[in-house]
């Protein structure tokens, strides 16, 4: 589980993130990042009802999320607070490559090393 330390959970901290970060997209997922000076990066998930009415789904969903994420936590490379939004075309068998996605979503906005998956 990725630990308190690195989610955004206040309202105020996504809003930041949304108005005033970059954007980046990789298939069904939508990274949104803004640099920090914290001492550490942290994420948030956001999972609409478009994608699922089920919240057990949608919650599946973002754990997934949190796990690859807090695998590719030691690579970043910067700061940030980033917010990944899973946009209502993803599918649930897309949570077979999450970490190929995840990877190849970090790399586009240049905050993770070329480091094998």
């Amino acid at each position: 589980m990725l630990s308190k330390a690195n989610r955004l959970k206040k309202g105020e901290d996504f809003k930041k993130v949304f108005e005033e970060g970059r954007g980046f997209k990789e298939g069904p997922f939508y990274l949104k990042i803004k640099e920090s000076n914290l001492a550490h990066s942290r994420f948030g998930f956001t999972v609409s009802k478009k994608v699922s009415k089920k919240a057990v789904i949608r919650n599946r969903i973002k754990r997934k999320l949190r796990e690859v994420v807090k695998e590719k936590l030691p690579n970043l490379i910067k700061k940030v607070d980033g917010v990944i939004v899973v946009m209502p075309e993803f599918e649930e068998k897309e949570l077979e490559n999450l970490k190929e996605v995840i990877k190849k979503l970090f790399l586009k906005a240049k905050i993770i090393v070329n480091s094998k998956p």
